[in-house]
């Protein structure tokens, strides 16, 4: 990201900022962190939290290392936060993917990491992210091009928690051109991503070819679209309920003759619970498919199975399913 330099007439007065209402429906502890990398959106979150909660936010910056300008874009922080009287946390990480790894994925993986190890070192109870409307758009498109179920659908919640740390998107419902309107009009600079304009990425492509054309075709996409991101949520949430249950009633591992006494929709539902929560991986469509024609063809003691799914194999144990990692 570089410094926004273009040459700004005098700026009008700023009406509210956008980022402050979500803030006052927010149900947190205190302290709070803010991620924030100097962007446009994470720069109008602090000033919101900044304003809404004195003296109880701190500002969380993750150091990728994958750019020369990253050492500048620290020193912007340092600076809008001494500015604003909070205090700052850097982290340093190696972001660099590994062969075949998504570098998007290698990215974000490393930053949750370094953002959940921050908050735990300052004691803070959550910490707020910046993705706004436009994003869960992105998010909702990207599962729609690659053929995802229902947590794919359901883009991206508002409240997660991962290595312990509890994480809040305030600004879901809120448009990034709102966000930069109000900083521009508030004559506060903010950091612009090169990446951001690099077409290799799917998601740069998504916000530079989709998003003006669903500007152009409807009139509510942001609204109609984060709704249908919630129903899809929603309907995750009751079938995660239902796989629970249903694991649950067989003792906490697959049973093959209850398996069996299932319909199919619903077997696949319990596995891909049982993969994703109890083992932390994910079968590939193909994959589920014949691990549930396996399933319906274990009819004898005799029947072996043993199938690569997800970073393992799952494997026939007695009258039960194993995973077994590697």
């Amino acid at each position: 990201m570089a410094a926004s330099t273009t040459p700004r007439p005098k700026p009008a007065e700023p009406g509210a900022n956008p980022a402050l209402a979500p803030l006052a429906a927010l149900q947190s502890a205190f302290p709070v962190g803010v991620a924030y990398s100097g962007g446009a959106d994470s720069t109008a979150l602090l000033h919101a939290a900044a304003q809404r909660w004195p003296g109880q936010v701190h500002a969380l910056h993750v150091h990728h290392g994958l750019q020369p300008a990253a050492d500048g874009f620290v020193r912007h922080c340092e600076q809008a936060c001494a500015r604003l009287g909070l205090p700052l946390h850097v982290r340093r990480v190696d972001a660099r993917h590994a062969p075949g790894e998504s570098p998007e994925d290698a990215a974000r993986l490393a930053r949750y990491r370094a953002l959940a190890d921050s908050a735990q070192r300052a004691g803070l109870a959550a910490v707020l992210l910046a993705q706004q409307a436009d994003d869960q758009v992105e998010t909702l498109l990207l599962a729609l091009s690659r053929g995802a179920g229902l947590p794919g659908l359901a883009a991206m919640p508002e409240r997660f928690e991962r290595h312990g740390v509890v994480f809040l998107r305030p600004l879901l419902a809120v448009s990034g051109a709102a966000l930069r309107e109000w900083l521009d009009a508030a004559a506060l600079a903010y950091l612009r991503d090169p990446s951001n304009e690099d077409i290799r990425y799917t998601r740069n492509r998504i916000r530079r070819h989709v998003l003006p054309a669903l500007d152009g075709a409807f009139t509510s996409w942001r609204e109609t679209f984060a709704r249908s991101a919630r129903h899809a949520a929603q309907g995750q949430q009751l079938l995660s309920e239902l796989a629970v249950q249903d694991l649950a009633a067989m003792g906490g591992a697959p049973a093959l003759r209850d398996l069996q006494a299932l319909s199919r929709a619903r077997q696949a539902n319990l596995l891909r619970h049982w993969l994703r929560h109890g083992h932390g991986t994910a079968a590939t469509a193909a994959q589920l498919d014949e691990l549930l024609d396996q399933v319906a063809s274990c009819t004898t003691r005799g029947h072996r199975l043993r199938i690569r799914v997800g970073a393992g194999h799952v494997l026939r144990d007695g009258p039960r399913l194993h995973f077994e990692a590697g």
